[in-house]
């Protein structure tokens, strides 16, 4: 599994398919393997191609024991029938196309929130009305049956708290081999991490820089001073930073630059893998160059003093026990 994926998930009215198309292209060329999607891949456009790492999710209107295993075999026939090919970018670079081939697995698939939602289009505002009981039992068999069908290489969970991991884990025959949540230096998720890592689960970091362009996300990351600081001592960027923590021409531009690598270097360390979306190419770049340097114990411990504050509360932040430890 590749450390650093990048994100394609929708935010409404802000990603159009042929804004994605080009951004999965350059990001092929820059070496990008791994392409995090939502549920429809409506925003997962490359096809076909046997190198690339493809997680997608099964989307919580899906979230039904008898929908799981037709969401996927879905979501495979929409990939599959969607007409980008990288134009030669995985082979070598020469703009040809490469022969089209068809999908016929993902690499991850994994259930997007702990929640069920009653059929509504896909943007259509969450309410009370809507939510309706979860049968964690039921979807996971219909997960399992999905990897032993071939469907899915791994399986896995999104937005998972240590909670509903045990009691997950008390009946799966098949563990999740992920749990993609939100982690940055401003939610650390210390005990989650603690608790992944003894169960041998892999963690994937979503918004490791905050998000900020999100219609959700926060400046709290990329506007930190303590990362400010770190980053001018590195000459890194602060998502830099963020990810190595976790697995210009003007100076201002450039201190930006410095805070990305900082903050994206933390994660890294951390061993964990990384969900980052930009479609800037110069950034989808930067986020990968977080591999030549390290941060110091310092760094490490001045990190762990940002204030924590959860960024992503969720669709559905009148579900009480969304959150329950």
């Amino acid at each position: 599994m590749p450390v650093i994926a990048l994100g394609t998930a929708a935010d409404t009215n802000k990603s159009s398919e042929e804004t994605t198309e080009v951004a999965v292209i350059e990001a092929i060329k820059l070496g990008y393997r791994h392409f995090d999607t939502a549920s429809d891949l409506q925003l997962g456009l490359v096809k076909s191609i046997e190198e690339l790492f493809i997680t997608s999710k099964l989307w919580p209107t899906n979230n039904f024991p008898h929908l799981v295993l037709p969401a996927l075999q879905k979501s495979l026939q929409k990939f599959n029938a969607c007409t980008l090919t990288v134009r030669g970018a995985v082979q070598n670079g020469t703009g040809e196309d490469p022969v089209p081939k068809s999908k016929q697995y993902l690499e991850l698939y994994l259930i997007h929130w702990p929640i069920s939602v009653k059929p509504v289009d896909w943007e259509t505002p969450y309410t009370e009305d809507l939510i309706t009981t979860f049968d964690l039992r039921g979807v996971w068999k219909g997960m399992e049956e999905c990897q032993k069908l071939g469907l899915a290489k791994s399986i896995g969970v999104s937005n998972f708290t240590c909670k509903k991991l045990e009691d997950l884990l008390s009946f799966a025959t098949i563990p999740p081999s992920v749990n993609q949540v939100e982690m940055n230096p401003a939610w650390h998720q210390k005990k989650l991490k603690e608790i992944y890592d003894a169960k041998g689960i892999i963690i994937t970091a979503f918004s490791p820089l905050g998000a900020k362009g999100a219609s959700w996300g926060s400046n709290v990351v990329m506007g930190s001073e303590i990362l400010k600081e770190i980053a001018e001592a590195h000459g890194r960027t602060i998502a830099q930073n963020l990810i190595k923590k976790q697995f210009n021409k003007q100076q201002a531009t450039f201190i930006f630059y410095i805070i990305c690598r900082c903050a994206l270097d933390g994660l890294y360390e951390q061993g964990v893998t990384i969900a980052a979306k930009s479609y800037n190419k110069d950034k989808m770049k930067q986020n990968l160059e977080i591999f030549d340097w390290s941060l110091t114990r310092d760094d490490h411990e001045k990190i762990n003093q940002i204030p924590h504050i959860r960024i992503n509360n969720g669709p559905v932040v009148f579900v009480a026990n969304l959150w329950d430890g």
